[in-house]
């Protein structure tokens, strides 16, 4: 079993910056990929980005540039850095971690970006 434990989501004004962490215990297969997605009010779940354990990265369109992720595979966490936070990146924010035969959700830390 794995579990994923999110911290770092909160209030912040347009233009800001945000620092989620996503913590993996259990049993950490040595490869797997962890990654953010995020649920706005009335939209499905999208991708943010993920990463592999060799730092293979992918980023959706609406995240280059803005966002930045990384993880420290000797603390199996991922961190999804995010600046110049727009309104529309209002979310809420979910850690995943998936290999070949399993997937896992974190549940959901809350991200609103208002004034």
């Amino acid at each position: 079993q794995v579990q994923l434990v999110e911290s770092g989501g909160g209030l912040v004004q347009p233009g800001g910056s945000l620092r989620l962490s996503c913590a993996a215990s259990g049993t950490i297969a040595s490869i797997n990929t962890m990654g953010w997605y995020r649920q706005a009010p009335g939209k499905q779940r999208e991708l943010v980005a993920h990463i592999t354990g060799v730092n293979m990265i992918n980023y959706a369109d609406s995240s280059k540039g803005r966002f930045t992720i990384s993880r420290n595979n000797a603390k199996n966490t991922v961190y999804l850095q995010m600046n110049n936070l727009e309104p529309e990146d209002t979310a809420v924010y979910y850690c995943n971690y998936r290999t070949r035969d399993l997937e896992v959700w974190g549940q959901g830390t809350l991200v609103t970006v208002s004034s």
